[in-house]
């Protein structure tokens, strides 16, 4: 199947990526915002030709950490791993790549706000 790039925003897959306030230290919840902002636009052209990311304060832990969808519709771990390979890549690296991402922004982050 050919797959023509970049996907209209309605078919592309996106990914809410919940922070918690408690990585930034002790004052987090003072700069979870702030940062959840730079991070979004950090990792904005990450795979953009078939993502949407966002990247948001995980103030209600009832919350997963990341949620998939597509046009409003919720997939589960197994159907987001499914898009995912329509483009060559793996769920477990994929996830894995945007938490290594995030772990840089916040030491970055974190020497920022501290120096």
């Amino acid at each position: 199947m050919s797959i023509t790039l970049p996907l209209p925003n309605e078919k592309k897959l996106f990914v809410t990526y919940r922070v918690e306030p408690g990585c930034l230290g002790p004052t987090g919840a003072d700069h979870i915002e702030q940062f959840c902002q730079l991070a979004e636009k950090g990792v904005a052209k990450v795979d953009a030709d078939f993502v949407h990311w966002h990247i948001t304060p995980r103030h209600d832990k009832t919350l997963a950490e990341m949620n998939y969808s597509v046009n409003g519709k919720d997939l589960s771990h197994d159907k987001a791993e499914k898009y995912l390979k329509l483009f060559q890549k793996e769920l477990d690296e994929f996830e894995g790549h945007l938490q290594d991402n995030l772990a840089n922004m916040i030491n970055l982050y974190l020497k920022r706000i501290n120096d």
